[in-house]
């Protein structure tokens, strides 16, 4: 599957709720949920384990997609990721790529790519 980057460099198409969206797949949703819901301590029901893509307003996304802040302010921005915007590396998107290198590594690539 080829790379779907969301606003902040994670690779929706790597992910397992766009990936059991897009095929239906109740046993790869029911074990994210158990796995999402040890790992940030609430609980998540395997229904809430769909999802669309992050740059897509319409249509179902995971829980933390409508309070995202780095989404929210990209989208405001009519910006399709962090790396292209005017403000790349603010406050808000430098503290989640301090936690996340491979989605730093990604956003710096689309740049890289943006100047080629």
């Amino acid at each position: 599957m080829a790379k779907m980057f969301a606003m902040c460099g994670l690779d929706c198409a790597a992910c397992p709720a766009l990936i059991a969206h897009q095929t239906d797949d109740q046993a790869l949703r029911t074990k994210t949920a158990a796995e999402w819901s040890k790992q940030f301590g609430v609980e998540i029901p395997p229904e809430q384990v769909n999802c669309v893509g992050c740059l897509k307003v319409k249509g179902v996304h995971i829980g933390h997609c409508g309070e995202c802040e780095i989404r929210k302010c990209g989208l405001e921005r009519h910006v399709k990721s962090c790396a292209l915007c005017d403000d790349y590396g603010c406050a808000t998107i430098s503290k989640f790529l301090d936690q996340v290198p491979p989605a730093r590594a990604n956003l710096e690539t689309l740049r890289r790519t943006r100047q080629e």
